[in-house]
């Protein structure tokens, strides 16, 4: 069976060979992996066949002008939208913290004169071949930040601010959101055309969780953020492809929206969070979606022993496996705390013990 069929069969709850496995990283863990098989520091598809990931993403690259400032006396990158990063060490590894959030007091005037990607900057010829090398993969394109609204708001407005934004109706604060979703819905759209059905999975992303509950009332959900994500599922669902969603933190409260949207699987399930334990996701909505993750990035793998994470990862697969819909991954990336041998041991139990 290959990756693409062993994905397209566990998203539409049918049982595959074996589990569908996923790979996310921070550098330092990411580094010391490559090690650990003999790879160069830059084989990420040595890396993937070595783990027996079955995803690949295809992205259309920009290929526009530079178009917000690097701030280099102050270490900071800009990207594409002009958010700004700087890079944070500590004891593991490092992060790339946002700053300075420049449009965190823009009034609607300077959010529209505001430079953003032009959608036909983007190299859409590249598309249809990348997909070709990789096509017994699942191939997917998207990801978490497909619109992420109010996380992605929240790198270049302030989090507090965007949350302000959606209560309010704040004319700026939306003004934003909407330019950008517009540019990325088209970026999107085009990707897929180019593809020529060589894309099997449109990967959606929205943070609507905190540890301990939702980040905004299901209302709020309603009248704001389902309506903008609606349109991307509706274009997936245009092209023949499932349509997955991340979501970070305790999130279930809106899988039954989900469901009604069209979505078919949801991804990253933190079980530490409220309501989100396994068995309980299971059990309720088991049947409607596919899940993906699962696979605590602060727990044993983190923080116990090689032996321990081996327990955790087949409780997790006892719980997630029956009747297919089940994609082992972590729930976020690796973090670089994480000992070698822990996420190593992760991998073997899902490609030695996740078959059907």
């Amino acid at each position: 069976m290959t990756s693409k069929e062993r994905v397209l069969r566990a998203l539409a709850h049918e049982k595959p060979d074996r589990v569908p496995i996923n790979y996310f990283a921070n550098p330092g863990i990411d580094s010391r992996l490559k090690s650990h098989f003999g790879l160069d520091v830059k084989d990420g598809e040595g890396l993937a066949q070595a783990l027996g990931v079955d995803f690949r993403g295809v992205h259309a690259s920009y290929k526009g002008p530079k178009l917000h400032p690097d701030i280099s006396e102050r270490g900071i990158i800009a990207d594409d939208w002009g958010i700004r990063r700087r890079w944070v060490q500590h004891g593991t590894g490092g992060y790339w913290d946002y700053c300075d959030f420049p449009l965190r007091d823009a009034d609607r005037e300077t959010i529209l004169k505001w430079p953003m990607p032009n959608p036909d900057h983007y190299e859409y010829a590249a598309v249809k071949a990348a997909c070709e090398a990789q096509r017994k993969y699942c191939v997917f394109t998207g990801g978490a930040g497909l619109p992420d609204i109010i996380n992605s708001t929240g790198m270049i407005r302030t989090m507090e601010q965007v949350l302000v934004d959606l209560a309010l109706d704040d004319e700026a604060g939306l003004a934003y959101i909407d330019k950008k979703i517009e540019i990325l819905y088209e970026i999107t759209a085009r990707t897929l055309e180019a593809a020529g059905g060589g894309i099997n999975l449109l990967w959606l992303g929205e943070d609507l969780g905190t540890q301990i509950g939702p980040m905004i009332s299901l209302d709020l959900f309603r009248k704001h953020i389902r309506p903008r994500h609606q349109r991307f599922v509706d274009l997936g669902k245009a092209f023949n492809l499932p349509v997955m969603i991340h979501s970070c933190g305790s999130s279930s409260w809106a899988f039954d929206d989900f469901i009604e949207m069209g979505i078919d699987g949801v991804e990253t399930l933190q079980p530490e969070a409220k309501n989100m334990a396994p068995t309980y996701l299971k059990e309720r909505y088991g049947v409607s979606l596919a899940f993906h993750g699962c696979i605590s990035t602060a727990g044993p793998v983190a923080t116990g022993t090689e032996r321990e994470t081996v327990k955790y990862c087949r409780e997790i697969l006892e719980i997630m496996m029956p009747g297919a819909g089940y994609c082992f991954a972590p729930t976020h990336a690796l973090q670089d705390n994480s000992p070698t041998e822990n996420v190593v041991a992760m991998y073997t139990v899902a490609q030695e013990e996740g078959g059907y």
